[in-house]
């Protein structure tokens, strides 16, 4: 009888395959290449657009007036009946004064500032009060509230120790916290509060990071 076959139950070494170290690294991805889940498309994430139904139904309530009202008048010309007083002025004032006038001049102006106020709000987002945060699923945006980010963020710094009173401001891309201590030193009290804070924007799944900023003072005296 064999040794084998007088020790069933005895550990063998099975045969392994070797592979030479460029093939080990070449199939084994490091964790460089690999992507974080936090950082996957977070350079795609893009703002919310607003839709802005308040600008465009007071500029298309205007243009509606102001072509019915035209479309009326030269009905009534049509009609042989005589033109509205405020069209005769127009033609008037548009024969007699010059380019150089102050009233056309003012005119132009206001009806350039307009133009590109409309342009503007055509080619930016808007909704600067929503901050976007990093896709959860590839088919699902979300969006937090920039109050309620600063509500989240002061609710934290009044956890610290020293910490008497939090006025916390969050903005597109900065977060600043003004905060009075009554105890404690204030290096103490301003190191607590950056990593507590630093942390609590990091829990909040934002597309882009706010720089943060802290401000710790003692209370004003009476």
């Amino acid at each position: 009888m064999s040794d084998e076959e007088a020790e069933p139950n005895a550990t063998r070494r099975l045969p392994t395959l070797d592979k030479t170290p460029g093939e080990a690294d070449a199939a084994t991805p490091s964790a460089a290449d690999t992507p974080s889940p936090d950082t996957a498309g977070h350079d795609r994430v893009r703002r919310f657009w607003s839709a802005r139904r308040v600008p465009a139904a007071l500029v298309a309530l205007v243009l509606l007036a102001a072509a019915g009202l035209l479309l009326y008048d030269v009905a009534a010309v049509r009609a042989d009946r005589p033109a509205m007083a405020w069209r005769r002025r127009l033609a008037r004032e548009l024969a007699t004064r010059h380019l150089d006038n102050p009233w056309v001049l003012g005119a132009a102006a206001v009806a350039v500032v307009l133009g590109i106020w409309l342009f503007v709000l055509a080619v930016t987002p808007g909704l600067r009060q929503v901050l976007p945060m990093r896709p959860a699923a590839p088919d699902l945006r979300a969006g937090l509230d920039r109050a309620a980010a600063a509500l989240v963020l002061r609710d934290r710094a009044m956890e610290v120790a020293g910490v008497q009173s939090v006025r916390m401001a969050v903005s597109r891309r900065k977060a600043k916290a003004h905060c009075v201590s009554h105890f404690r030193e204030l290096d103490e009290v301003r190191a607590d509060l950056d990593t507590s804070l630093g942390e609590g924007l990091r829990q909040l799944g934002l597309a882009h990071e706010l720089r943060l900023t802290v401000d710790v003072r003692r209370p004003k005296k009476r």
